[in-house]
Order: structure tokens, then sequence, then C-alpha cells
């Protein structure tokens, strides 16, 4: 069976969930050999073995965070030779899609980004892709090289499949851009003990609607008692009721949560195109007519100041 290189992307060993979906989605189209690395690569083993990873490869250097993505992208190209894999996945982050058109670009291959779902085909792995703001599944594959194919978060569901998840060190000569780009320092992010928008199963977002900074309370209350993440529109980002890191849509984030609840938000297209894969759409909204309602699955049209503390409190009490 052809290998498929999935880069591990963890936190001092904590693999992120997009990783573990990765590996999923490996399965489908070969073999999973697993790519950590920075410091706590090797304990990163022992969940990759659970979720399908045959192979482990390793490699801690202070370089991979000490300076920007060209170090990545050469454990990866090191990976490859050793490898020879079929397909080289990567989770569709900022970061991520940037080491995929590197690597894609060094290799001489073909690249696609930001795939839902991949599909194994007689000629290569077959990427499906969400287009023109999800209107439209187009199913690709790359003609050139090795395909290397980011894939969103929440695009498969996580699944145990043990492997050997045997640990082999990686060897990686470093070349010379790879210390071009110093990082000088870091401000840790306000921690809220909230998901990663990106990565969260569950994202609850606040529009125009809202009407305010201090509404927004309204919208964190029914998030906290789901335990998921919150979003915002452009127009309440605009507006400064909300962070720009918070924002869904085509100059904000892309999500595929498998619930997204919009609440005061219209439905504009730009909206739609960060969160339109979203498995399970609810939408609050007291305009009956707004352009939401032709994408939901549930609808309620009404004052989100009555409806959301009132879903709110019934989450909490049946969770009591």
């Amino acid at each position: 069976m052809a290998e498929v290189l999935v880069y591990v992307d963890h936190a001092d060993g904590a693999v992120r969930k997009p990783t573990l979906e990765l590996l999923t989605l490996a399965r489908r189209i070969g073999e999973p050999v697993a790519v950590a690395l920075g410091a706590g690569a090797a304990d990163t083993a022992a969940v990759l073995a659970e979720h399908g990873a045959a192979r482990v490869l390793t490699h801690e250097a202070a370089e991979y965070a000490d300076y920007l993505v060209v170090p990545k992208v050469d454990a990866l190209q090191a990976a490859h030779e050793a490898v020879s894999p079929a397909a080289v996945l990567v989770p569709s982050s900022a970061e991520g899609r940037e080491i995929a058109a590197r690597l894609a670009l060094r290799l001489g291959s073909g690249i696609i980004t930001d795939a839902v779902d991949l599909e194994a085909g007689e000629e290569g792995p077959v990427a499906v892709q969400s287009v023109f703001a999800a209107a439209y599944t187009t199913r690709s594959r790359v003609s050139r090289g090795t395909p290397v194919i980011t894939v969103k978060p929440n695009s498969a569901a996580v699944e145990a499949a043990p492997a050997a998840g045997a640990v082999e060190a990686l060897n990686v000569s470093f070349s010379e851009k790879a210390t071009g780009t110093k990082i000088t320092g870091r401000t840790p992010r306000e921690s809220t003990g909230r998901p990663e928008l990106t990565e969260a199963a569950i994202v609850v977002s606040g529009g125009r609607g809202v009407n305010g900074a201090e509404n927004f309370a309204v919208i964190e209350a029914l998030a906290d008692s789901l335990g998921a993440a919150v979003g915002a529109s452009r127009a309440a980002v605009d507006a400064g009721w909300y962070p720009h890191t918070n924002q869904v849509g085509q100059t904000g984030k892309s999500v595929s949560p498998q619930l997204y609840i919009a609440s005061g938000i219209s439905g504009a297209i730009q909206h739609r195109a960060g969160m339109q894969t979203s498995k399970t759409i609810v939408a609050v909204n007291k305009d009956a007519e707004a352009p939401i309602f032709d994408l939901v699955d549930y609808g309620v049209v009404g004052d989100l100041f009555d409806v959301v503390p009132q879903l709110t409190e019934e989450i909490n009490t049946r969770k009591g």
C-alpha cells in the first residue's frame, strides 16, 4: 500500500484535532506516515499510532520555534525524499497553506487547498472542494508530481484505528533560507477557555442584529453552554463589537463545524462563504426575508434577545 505523509500540527506534544482528521482521510488513500517536528515531537507518537499512523517521523530542533515556516518545509521535503509518498496532507490553516505551497513549489508538484474530503482514485487521490461560496462541489486531482493537499478542519470525523506508530528519527538538513526570518518575540493570546474558531465542532456567531459590543455577552453565554467557539460577521467586526480574529466570512476565517448558529446575521454572500460548509446550520433573525433562511437547516424568526437567552437556559437546564 502506498504511504501518505501527514504533517502533524501539535503544541509541545499535544496533537491538535485537525491532524487526527487527516489521519482518518489518509487511510482512505494509503498508509499514513506522520511527520512531527519541534519540541515534544516524540510525545505525539502514542496518539498518532492510536489514530492510524504506521510510522511517526520525528525531528526536534530549535529552528522550528525560532524561525518561520521554511524549516518545516525543509523537514517535509526531507520526509518526502525518504518516503516517496502518494500524497502529502497538511491541515488547512494559514501556516499550513504556506507550508504546502512552498513544498509543492520545491517538489514541482500540484497543490489543492481547502479540501473537504478525499477519495481514492485510479490515477491518484481525488480531493473534494466546496467552491464559489460553497455553491458547487468539485472533484480534482493533481496531474504532476506528488499531490500536496490541505484539508479544512472538521472535514472528517476522527476515527481510532490502532497502528504500529513506530517512531523513526528524520534526518533534516536546513537550507540557508531556513534562518532568514527570525521570530523575535511572542505575545500569548489571551485565553477565553473556548475552542479555536476554525477547529470547533460548534460555532455560535453574532452579527449586526446584536447591536453593540456589550450585547455579545448573549452570544458568548450560548456558546459557553454548548462548549462552542464564538464567531462574528464582518458587520459586527467592522463596528468594533468583536475582534477581527473571530470574523467568519470571505475576508475572515472559514469554518466547517458540525453545528453553526447564526444570530442576528442577515446572510450576505461574504459571510456565507465562510460557513456554508457547516454540517447543520441554525439561524435566529427577526427578519423572515433574511437571505440566511435560504441556507439553514433550522430557522427561528424572532428577536435574538428573546430566543437566544431561552435557548441558553434550556441547554443549561438539560445539562444540569
